[in-house]
């Protein structure tokens, strides 16, 4: 099954990344968009009370609302990474990383996506599976865990680039 290739506004960095890559291309505005997603969650919780008062703690529901804001802030910082990543919002400061640790990897002899034991059919169903998946993360979380080939780029695009 051919890629799908994606008109984008932006350069395209990576079609698929893998997940330990996404995390590391956060950027500051991600993580405080985290932290205030965290933090509004049980303080509307906190606001929706004073105004309707339930006349119960709202320890647990406080809890529970800290928890939901923290995920539901992880996974929106991790989409706001994904689109920089697939050229869909501005992505100046990531293609210098990508640059930068594709370079590496190619002057080490190392394969750019990484090292898979994954057979080759397993690698194309992981592809399938998680590609733009990151549009889908509050139906269905699924993040992208497998080394492929199926990235829209290659090494001779890096190459090209020295």
């Amino acid at each position: 099954m051919p890629n799908k290739v994606v008109e984008t506004p932006y350069p395209l960095i990576d079609a698929d990344p893998h997940a330990g890559r996404v995390i590391r291309y956060l950027r500051p505005s991600d993580y405080v968009a985290w932290a205030g997603l965290t933090a509004a969650f049980p303080g509307a919780l906190y606001l929706w009370d004073a105004v309707d008062p339930s006349k119960v703690k709202l320890r647990t529901a406080g809890r529970l609302g800290g928890v939901l804001g923290f995920v539901g802030g992880f996974l929106f910082a991790y989409q706001r990474s994904s689109l920089r990543l697939w050229g869909w919002s501005e992505n100046q400061r990531e293609q210098a990383l990508d640059k930068a640790e594709m370079s590496d990897r190619i002057r080490q002899g190392l394969p750019i996506y990484g090292h898979s034991d994954q057979p080759e059919w397993v690698q194309g169903v992981a592809y399938r599976n998680s590609a733009f998946s990151q549009l889908k993360l509050h139906l269905f979380p699924m993040f992208n865990l497998v080394n492929h080939q199926h990235h829209g780029k290659t090494e001779a695009d890096y190459k090209e680039e020295s």
